[in-house]
């Protein structure tokens, strides 16, 4: 019996102290994306790359390359890094402030996000180098948008900011992020001498951003809401003042999903854009212009595999697209599938 009770409390022992090992031993990791896309103008030429939305990506005629993104990751016990590296048209739309020293290191034009972290405690996470913006409801990863084109609001706001923040979880619900920053997306070094700060409150889900940088000021929500289980509705809301008045945008985005098997969903983007003053944000070159771009998008989940074919309409306030003939009109439409593949 004794021996019994010997050979149990050995083997509790080992036990936990392999799960202690097993909750410290760093771990390293490789994850990323491919993806490619066919799209079509259904109100214009396609053989005019000028012809689309005027949002970042997804805008070019035909078949045509989104990107690869290689993210190596590596976490260890109380602190690791993110390296997350990007190759092809999206990426390099996504970085495109950079090289800010070309062209003697070109291979900064590879580089989305690069930074390390130090766990000071269970509460509190500080992040060090240059990280995709805390602003707005999507990402520069095709992976982790429900749409596969991009909204206006993510395509003026900012992309990436270098510099150093501070996580804080508060409670259960509450958190709160502090960062100091460059001037918005100098991603390599400070050419100018200038900082910007950053904060967010969260609550449950729900962002409330504020970005002070040395030539605007930014106010962002972005949020969700489980109206099921199979319905998710996102919210955006932003709006962007430059110094001096000089101009600036606001919109916001509604974002209703609805799951219809564990395989298909289907997604509607909703969103109102406005620039003030000839902000160029749109491209009209009218002062006080504005849109309202609905996007409706099917995803189809094959294994890794994500099949995204979209229909977008985007209605401006003036005229700016170009028709079959190339003459002014105030709307597009146009017609996207994209492959994407994670792993």
């Amino acid at each position: 019996m004794k021996k019994f009770i010997t050979l149990s409390m050995l083997f509790m022992a080992t036990a936990l102290f392999a799960q202690e090992e097993e909750a410290t031993t760093p771990s390293f990791t490789i994850s990323g994306s491919v993806d490619a896309y066919y799209r079509a103008n259904l109100n214009a030429p396609n053989d005019e790359a000028a012809v689309a939305p005027g949002s970042s990506f997804a805008n070019l005629p035909g078949f045509a390359l989104g990107m690869a993104n290689v993210v190596f990751a590596y976490e260890g016990a109380k602190a690791g890094f993110v390296a997350d590296l990007v190759f092809g048209p999206r990426g390099a739309d996504a970085v495109f402030n950079s090289p800010q020293l070309d062209p003697f290191y070109r291979s900064s034009n590879i580089v989305n996000q690069l930074y390390a972290y130090w766990n000071v405690s269970e509460s509190v996470t500080l992040t060090m180098g240059n990280f995709n913006t805390f602003l707005g409801y999507e990402v520069i990863s095709p992976t982790a948008n429900f749409n596969y084109s991009t909204s206006y609001l993510f395509s003026y706001g900012p992309f990436s900011h270098t510099g150093l923040k501070a996580d804080i979880a508060l409670s259960d619900d509450f958190s709160l992020m502090l960062a100091v920053m460059n001037d918005t997306d100098l991603t390599e070094f400070n050419s100018t001498g200038d900082y910007a700060f950053g904060a967010q409150l969260g609550f449950a889900g729900q962002y409330l951003n504020f970005l002070l940088d040395p030539t605007f000021t930014e106010i962002d929500f972005t949020g969700g809401f489980d109206l099921s289980d199979d319905f998710f509705l996102g919210i955006n809301a932003a709006y962007l003042s430059l110094e001096d008045d000089a101009g600036g945008f606001m919109g916001a985005a509604l974002y209703p999903q609805y799951a219809l098997s564990d395989t298909f969903t289907l997604g509607l983007r909703g969103e109102y854009f406005a620039e003030d003053k000839d902000f160029g944000a749109i491209g009209t070159g009218v002062e006080d212009s504005s849109v309202f771009a609905t996007t409706l998008t099917a995803s189809f989940a094959i294994d890794n595999l994500t099949i995204k074919p979209e229909l977008r309409l985007d209605s401006a306030s003036d005229d700016f697209f170009l028709d079959s003939d190339l003459a002014a009109q105030k709307s597009l439409s146009s017609f996207v599938i994209a492959a994407i593949y994670s792993f």
